[in-house]
């Protein structure tokens, strides 16, 4: 029987960059579960989650697409009836979570032959602490550079990208609890960075 592959945490602020990190494993040949990419996925195409995401939030949630032909969720109108609404947040994470964990636990028991997997998810925990994770990796960038990132790529009014940076934990609970940190501040090569803890996680 094969030995199961060391689950490694990566996590970081909304802009931090998780996702370029990510594909710099990726190509390292490192499977990487993206939590949020697989939310996204789920929430389009797992027919039971849809039903219960348009009974929570109505038949707006979702608009039909006339590239994909079908229903897409629409994560806009979503972001902006939840964004003063904590409780309504709360309700649809109560929906979508355990989806995505039970989707997670198939993918970690899937991973055979290889030394380490990594599991990204914008929330996250020490190592351990409710978790299986052997280690949390923490990618940092400055709170600034951040905003700047997400204003760019998502085209969001800054006040709500503050809102979500507000409801995530800070940024010093979040590097309280790193066992490693890569720095994806543009002055700091991220490449390099990954190349090194990469060679240390294959010593775990």
């Amino acid at each position: 029987m094969q030995e199961k592959a060391h689950l490694i945490g990566i996590t970081g602020g909304i802009g931090s960059g998780k996702s370029l990190v990510c594909k710099i494993f990726s190509t390292l040949g490192i499977p990487v579960f993206e939590a949020d990419l697989r939310a996204k996925l789920l929430m389009n195409n797992d027919l039971v989650l849809k039903e219960q995401i348009i009974g929570l939030l109505g038949p707006e949630a979702y608009s039909f697409s006339s590239l994909l032909q079908k229903d897409e969720y629409n994560r806009a109108w979503v972001a902006s009836k939840v964004f003063n609404n904590p409780v309504l947040l709360q309700e649809l994470n109560q929906l979508v979570h355990p989806r995505v964990r039970k989707d997670a636990s198939d993918w970690i028991e899937a991973q055979h032959g290889i030394p380490y997997i990594l599991y990204e998810a914008a929330l996250m925990k020490a190592a351990g602490n409710g978790n299986s994770f052997q280690k949390v990796i923490v990618v940092n960038a400055p709170v600034e550079l951040r905003i700047k990132r997400v204003k760019s790529r998502d085209n969001r009014p800054e006040e709500e990208i503050l809102n979500i940076i507000k409801r995530q934990i800070s940024e010093e609970e979040r590097l309280g609890f790193a066992d490693f940190v890569i720095k994806n501040d543009d002055k700091s090569p991220v490449i390099d960075q990954v190349l090194e803890l990469h060679q240390k996680l294959l010593t775990l």
